[in-house]
Parts: structure tokens; C-alpha cells; sequence
């Protein structure tokens, strides 16, 4: 009878152990890499170099400029892109101060120029595309569309993203961001968004862990030495 428990006991926690022991090594794996990385190197500032602001001739903002839009304004930002002013208006339409005009979207050229003005020198363009879709896993998901990929050279295969509608530098993207991002999808088992921890199965996962280490125990308990004297 004790035999026949004993057994039990030992099937059980070696059937949990192998069934959930590579998402275990990914935990750990992931929980050491996080703990050994800078938060701040992850989201590339090393990369990135002080903005400098450009001072801006008032004499352009003029009143005929506001008086010639057809739209309330609820929001502006006043940017420049390359060596020229731009208004970003109610986070929708970007406007010329030196014309008055309403520019769609910004060439390839400018956008190029809102890397170098925000990107160490160093690391030069290589590549510029531009993108209007992107998969649920691609490194620059949930950002505004299109935009510009701008691959460059340097360290790490670092690729630079910019709005193409409004000029503004999004994000940049390299090797250790891309491992960073892999080892946090296996970490929450969110294999869509990566950030959501109520997935049905990352809460089975982790009731198995538990139930997994409450059965080591247990096989601890019934195969004690002073239960076999006893």
C-alpha cells in the first residue's frame, strides 16, 4: 500500500516536472536575462543624442497663418523637421510655417534628417523603406502607420522608426531589444501583445507549477526517512 502511494506520487511530480520544465527554464532564463540587463540600454538611448532646439523666427506664426486654417485648433506642437518649422495641429495635420501649406506626409529625405537629428552620428542610414503594414510580432507594433523604417549602421543592426505623417522620431530597435522582446513573450506566454498577464494559459501554467512543486513536497513527505523507520 505504501508502495503503491509512493509510486503515485513519483509518476505524478515526473509527469508535471517534464510537461512544464521547458516553460520553467524559459522563466528563469528570462528572469536572469532581465535581471543582468539595463532598462535603459534596452530602449536604446545609448543610441540616441541630446535634442538640440531650434529656435524659430516668430516673424513666420503669423495671424493670417491661424486666420487661413478651416478648423478650431485643440492641440499644437511646434517641431522642426530637417532645417524647417513645421506645426503638428490637433495630432492630425502637419503645417509649413514658411508656406502655410498642409503637408500629407514627409518625404523620405526628411525623415532621414529626423533620425540624424535625434541618432548619434556614427550610426549612419543604410536603408530607408516605407511601411503601412506590420505584423502582430513586428518590433514596431502599436505605433502610428505609415512611418519609415530606416535601417543603420552600427552595433546591434539598430533600425530607426518615423511617423510619417507627423515627422516625430518614434522609436529605435536593436539586438538586444529583439532578445529582450522574445525572452518577455515567453515570460508572460503572451504570444500576441506580449504585455497581457491574465492569459488562461499563463494562469494554467503557473497552477501546474505550483501543483508541481506542492507534489515534490508531498514525495518528500511519504518517502522520509523516519516514516520508513516508523
Amino acid at each position: 500500500m505504501r508502495y503503491t502511494t509512493i509510486n503515485k506520487f513519483r509518476k505524478t511530480h515526473r509527469f508535471l516536472g517534464i510537461f512544464i520544465g521547458i516553460q520553467f527554464l524559459f522563466w528563469t532564463i528570462s528572469g536572469l536575462y532581465f535581471s543582468w540587463t539595463d532598462i535603459d540600454e534596452i530602449h536604446g538611448d545609448h543610441y540616441r543624442k541630446k535634442v538640440e532646439f531650434v529656435a524659430i523666427n516668430g516673424a513666420i506664426i503669423s495671424d493670417s497663418l491661424f486666420q487661413a486654417l478651416s478648423f478650431p485648433i485643440h492641440a499644437l506642437e511646434i517641431k522642426t523637421i530637417g532645417e524647417n518649422p513645421f506645426f503638428w495641429v490637433n495630432d492630425s495635420i502637419l503645417l509649413n510655417l514658411e508656406n502655410g501649406k498642409v503637408i500629407k506626409e514627409i518625404s523620405p529625405e526628411e525623415a532621414v534628417a529626423v533620425v540624424k537629428a535625434n541618432i548619434l552620428p556614427e550610426y549612419t542610414p543604410k536603408k530607408t523603406e516605407r511601411i503601412t503594414k506590420i505584423g502582430p510580432h513586428n518590433e514596431y507594433r502599436g505605433r502610428p502607420l505609415p512611418a519609415f523604417r530606416i535601417e543603420l549602421i552600427g552595433e546591434g543592426n539598430p533600425v530607426a522608426y518615423v511617423d510619417a505623417r507627423s515627422g516625430t522620431f518614434q522609436r529605435i530597435r536593436h539586438s538586444k531589444w529583439r532578445w529582450f522582446d522574445f525572452l518577455w513573450m515567453t515570460h508572460t506566454m503572451d504570444y500576441q501583445g506580449r504585455d497581457n498577464f491574465n492569459t488562461l494559459l499563463l494562469r494554467a501554467f503557473s497552477l501546474l507549477g505550483l501543483f508541481t512543486v506542492l507534489s515534490g513536497f508531498a514525495l518528500a513527505f511519504v518517502t522520509a526517512g523516519w516514516r520508513k523507520k516508523k
